[in-house]
């Protein structure tokens, strides 16, 4: 394989699907020209199929567009529909304790709050990345001041983010550690408060002491409150895509912070979480896994989604950024070629988001509460960035 011309080739491929296909498909049929903020619940052709609001997607749209501006193409309208949805969760999306809803009317009328605080992590990044962009200032001292209100109402459990479990089953859940690496990287793109540094290392040490456990090969979603192995169907759950995203978190915070113990870490991490979702007889990225082999609860474990293999694209590029070991351009071959022949509507634009085992399309909508404008986007964004880096050495 010739690497220059192979990722000179994904490199121009992920530019012009991001400005061609992705974020017009979203900005024609997804912007709320009349309330602000963004739609998700989309059909296939764009048409909504519910005006429903996911809060998390107006801050990860936030985000998106102005990381686009920032690395891509610097499109003012993309800034603008940015502004949009940043607006709509500043004026709507918030309690009067400072937490924020997870879904609303239309007009931002709240309807659900849940206990975790995803929503308030991607109305962080928004913040940061459009301080970015613009150079207005309040937008980095927001994300700053936010990034600290999710770290009180984590250290205030108790009363923000009630327990899933009753005290009989104390467990620590590996989402929100990863996610907070991510989180705490974007804000330091504008801000050098020492905060941000500790919450990596937090996460890290966390990652590495708990989740990861060697004697299945695994980074697992659910442990007790030291690490300890739970041989429960949740406790020996391994969810592929949030693996590999925590690796490429991981590289970048390895990278940010100059450190080689990362790295070696995250590059684990994807080596193992390839192994356990790589579906070996129709392609593609399982959804979940029994560290002990045993059957998976999930009724989707072995259905196709978008997203994981969106994390693997951006993972397997980053590896092959920092080893040069050609097994992470066959890595990236193999998930991309299989992503790029299932994923994308070559009719109507953009992509499914849910196939079954063998590829086939299961549902035909292009969002919801769950999917919309951030995984692909972000991909495309990220890995147009990292191809570049690669071929200038």
């Amino acid at each position: 394989m010739d690497a220059s011309s192979y990722l000179a080739s994904w490199r121009d491929l992920y530019r012009d699907d991001l400005a061609g296909d992705i974020i017009p498909f979203w900005l024609e049929h997804g912007l709320d020209r009349v309330n602000g903020g963004v739609y998700t619940c989309l059909d296939r052709d764009g048409t909504v199929i519910d005006t429903t609001k996911s809060v998390w997607f107006q801050g990860r749209f936030g985000f998106v567009m102005p990381y686009a501006f920032n690395n891509v193409e610097k499109r003012g309208e993309w800034l603008e529909a940015a502004r949009s949805a940043i607006e709509f969760s500043d004026a709507h999306c918030y309690d009067s304790r400072g937490r924020m809803y997870f879904e609303t009317k239309a007009d931002g009328t709240p309807l659900r709050m849940r206990r975790y605080v995803f929503s308030e992590c991607f109305a962080c990044m928004a913040k940061a990345e459009f301080a970015l962009a613009t150079g207005e200032s309040r937008y980095a001292e927001e994300a700053l001041a936010l990034f600290k209100r999710i770290r009180g109402f984590m250290a205030d459990g108790a009363r923000f983010m009630p327990p899933k479990y009753e005290p009989a089953l104390e467990t620590r859940g590996h989402s929100l550690t990863m996610m907070l690496i991510n989180v705490a990287l974007c804000v330091k793109k504008v801000s050098s408060d020492p905060a941000l540094d500790e919450q990596i290392e937090a996460s890290f040490r966390e990652l590495s002491g708990y989740f990861v456990h060697p004697e299945f090969k695994a980074l697992l979603e659910t442990v007790g409150p030291n690490g300890e192995f739970i041989d429960t169907i949740a406790g020996r759950t391994i969810n592929p895509g949030h693996c590999i995203e925590t690796a490429w978190f991981l590289l970048d915070a390895a990278a940010s912070l100059g450190r080689d113990d990362i790295r070696d870490a995250a590059l684990q991490i994807l080596d193992w979480s390839w192994e356990w979702g790589w579906d070996r007889e129709y392609g593609g990225l399982a959804s979940f896994k029994d560290c002990r082999n045993l059957p998976p609860q999930c009724y989707e474990q072995d259905m196709k989604f978008w997203w994981p293999h969106c994390e693997a694209i951006i993972a397997a590029l980053y590896a092959y950024k920092v080893t040069r070991d050609e097994k992470y351009l066959r890595m990236h071959r193999l998930v991309s070629d299989w992503t790029y022949s299932h994923f994308p509507d070559r009719e109507y634009g953009e992509w499914y988001g849910y196939l079954h085992r063998d590829g086939s399309v299961a549902q035909r909508a292009k969002g919801n509460i769950f999917k919309g404008p951030f995984h692909i986007p972000r991909m495309m964004v990220k890995s147009f960035t990292l191809c570049n880096e690669i071929l200038a050495g």
